[in-house]
């Protein structure tokens, strides 16, 4: 049996694993490392945007989207020097 699942659907699916992953982050942070609630929250607030921006799939926002950004602007000098 094969599962066929689109691109909107597997972006949903990789955000809601990353927030899970944070979540257990900041659960791990305030169990285990013995650290105040507070700055595991913080730390686990941080941890998903941070994946997200690393993530080279990510067109949103991140690596890539800064690179596509600086490609589309020397694009678009040319095209209005010319």
């Amino acid at each position: 049996m094969k599962i066929k699942i689109d691109a909107t659907k597997k972006k949903m699916i990789k955000s809601y694993l990353r927030a899970v992953i944070a979540s257990a982050f900041v659960l791990l942070l305030a169990l285990v490392a013995d650290i105040r609630p507070e700055l595991a929250i913080l730390l686990g607030a941080a941890l998903a945007p941070v994946a997200k921006y690393i993530d080279p799939s990510e067109t949103d926002f991140g690596i890539i989207a800064d690179k596509s950004l600086t490609e589309i602007k020397k694009i678009s000098k040319k095209t209005i020097s010319k």
